[in-house]
């Protein structure tokens, strides 16, 4: 074999490596689940949020109000989309540090939410705010619905 044809082999097995390596690293990559309405732009922004910290999304733009009853989040702390992770349910734009923490503690709950749509928030948090940031809380939902604050964010007067 002359030194082309082990060079032209090397970059094929480089080449073979780097994509097994994606697709372990695709596969290790923690999966959310998120049901929204299609035409939500901070909806859309929370996605590229966790998709940005290294999170796998997989997108149901079917709206999420059966999907929060169906996780067990209780109505009056609904927001705009609802997700799955790990066997916890995510309601409204939980911040992927919290998910992270969340998943490490691995609490008996039914999982987290931010509920209406705060400004600061992650998706909410464009330039359209102009950097303002609402003080707000992620609740720990508890499996009798009840709630504890899990996380507090953004500046406190």
């Amino acid at each position: 074999m002359g030194a082309m044809q082990r060079r032209q082999l090397l970059q094929l097995m480089a080449g073979g490596l780097a994509l097994a390596a994606a697709a372990i690293h695709a596969q290790q990559r923690t999966l959310v689940e998120v049901w929204k309405d299609p035409n939500c732009g901070c909806c859309a922004d929370w996605v590229k949020h966790l998709e940005a910290q290294g999170f796998q999304v997989k997108v149901n733009d079917t709206g999420n109000t059966a999907a929060r009853k169906r996780l067990g989040i209780p109505e009056k702390l609904g927001s705009c989309h609802t997700a799955l992770v790990a066997g916890y349910a995510l309601e409204g734009h939980v911040p992927a540090s919290d998910i992270r923490r969340l998943l490490k503690e691995k609490p008996q709950a039914v999982g987290l939410a931010v509920p209406g749509m705060p400004v600061g928030s992650p998706g909410m948090d464009g330039p359209a705010y102009g950097g303002r940031v609402d003080p707000y809380e992620v609740l720990l939902v508890a499996k009798d619905g009840s709630t504890r604050v899990f996380q507090r964010h953004g500046r406190r007067a």
